[in-house]
Parts: structure tokens; C-alpha cells; sequence
């Protein structure tokens, strides 16, 4: 079985080390970019199976690099490094494109358990997902192919916001508790104050234009979840 390869892109030196090591030992393979630039130049390279990434870095940071990734049509999964408490941070990085976030200081084994949580959720499929086309009004779903498309017109998604939106598709008029959202397509627990999945779901409506006619809504139901319901008719 292929060794999956990680980029650690970080300009602290220490810490970045101390990780390569602790990565190695779980038995990854790590290149490390200590600034943005040398990580476009890796990236340009080779596949990577999951990229982590420091939000303050000098010159490109995070945030611009994981723009120029998305651009480059890269579907890395990718972690971010963010400082603990600044809840901004994480938003911006998760509208942008980012799979996951870990506040520092980290516990690296919690920093473990967020890479195999993620290398499952990309690399395998659960019991029961399936590989049938899903189809509500114009929005048609290929979880064979990770193809997205509204009235025929293709929409990219991350990872994460696919096997989202394939939760919600796979069950239209089903309200879907954020706790279950969570475990399924993060690979963990709902933590308190923990916004991922709402931010996963704006990023959903906003991409597929829901509430248009032909396109579903994704509803909040206040104290319960999120609901995909069907399109208004097009006329």
C-alpha cells in the first residue's frame, strides 16, 4: 500500500520538525515548505494526500495560499493551523476552501486524529453512501466521479462540502442534526462553540445558488440541523 505524503507548510522550523518527526513515525511520508512559495512550487510537483498549513506565515500566507491551491483546481484536503481563540481565522479558512482547523498550542496526537479522520473521509466510503447518481430538480450529484453539476453547469466543491452535500441530497426532507453532520463528514464529535459545518453549509448554498428555481434549499432548523428540501418549480 502506497505511503501517504503530507505537506507541512510552516516557516516555524522547530515546530515543523518536531511534526515531521512525530508524522514519520506514524508512517507518513513529509516534505516540508517553510513558506508559500516553496509550497506552490511542491504542489506543482507532485500529489500530495493532504496538505497542513500555518495560517501567519511572512510573505504569502495561509490564507492566499490555500486561494492560489483552490485556483489551481487542487483538491488537496487541507488543514489549517490557526491561533487559538481567533474564531475569524477559522471561518476565513474554511470559506476559502480549508477541510479542517486546529488551534495552537496542539496536542500533536489531536493533529493525528484530524489527518486519519480526514485520509478516511477522502479515501474510503462508508457503508450505505453508495455510488448511485443523486438528482434534486437541476442539481445532480456523481459520487463515482465527485461530479457536481446544477442545469448541466459544473460546480466545484472540496471534499468536505461534497460528502456534505451528499449527506443532504441522500436525504431529502430529513432534518440532519449537526452532531450527526459532524461525525459523518468531519470524523468527529461536535465541539462546542465549533461553527465548521455551518460555515461548510454557506459555502454549499452559496456555490450552488440554492433557493433559484430548479435549485433545493438547504434549511437551518433552529435546535435541530439542516434539511435539504426540494426546488421551487421553474417556470
Amino acid at each position: 500500500m502506497a505511503t501517504d505524503t503530507i505537506l507541512l507548510v510552516d516557516d516555524d522550523i522547530e515546530l515543523s520538525r518536531m511534526l515531521a518527526e512525530y508524522l514519520a513515525g506514524e508512517g507518513f511520508e513529509v516534505l516540508h515548505a517553510p513558506d508559500g512559495a516553496k509550497a506552490l512550487e511542491h504542489l506543482r510537483q507532485r500529489e500530495f494526500s493532504l496538505v497542513i498549513l500555518d495560517v501567519m506565515m511572512p510573505g504569502m500566507g495561509g490564507f492566499e495560499l490555500l486561494q492560489r491551491m483552490r485556483q489551481m483546481s487542487s483538491r488537496v484536503p487541507v488543514i489549517m493551523l490557526t491561533a487559538r481563540g481567533d474564531e475569524v481565522d477559522r471561518i476565513v479558512g474554511l470559506e476559502l476552501g480549508a477541510d479542517d482547523y486546529l488551534p495552537k498550542p496542539f496536542n500533536p496526537r489531536e493533529l493525528m486524529a484530524r489527518i486519519r479522520a480526514v485520509l478516511r473521509r477522502v479515501g474510503g466510503r462508508e457503508a450505505g453512501d453508495g455510488d448511485a447518481p443523486l438528482t434534486v430538480g437541476q442539481l445532480s450529484l456523481d459520487p463515482s466521479s465527485f461530479d457536481v453539476r446544477v442545469d448541466g453547469t459544473a460546480v466545484r466543491l472540496t471534499s468536505v462540502e461534497f460528502r456534505l452535500l451528499q449527506r443532504l441530497v441522500g436525504g431529502v426532507g430529513v432534518v440532519q442534526s449537526r452532531d450527526s453532520l459532524s461525525e459523518h463528514v468531519l470524523g468527529r464529535r461536535l465541539q462546542a462553540y465549533d461553527r465548521s459545518i455551518d460555515t461548510h453549509v454557506s459555502n454549499i448554498r452559496r456555490k450552488l445558488g440554492c433557493g433559484q428555481p430548479g435549485v433545493p434549499e438547504i434549511r437551518s432548523q433552529r435546535g435541530e440541523g439542516y434539511v435539504m428540501t426540494q426546488p421551487l418549480e421553474v417556470r
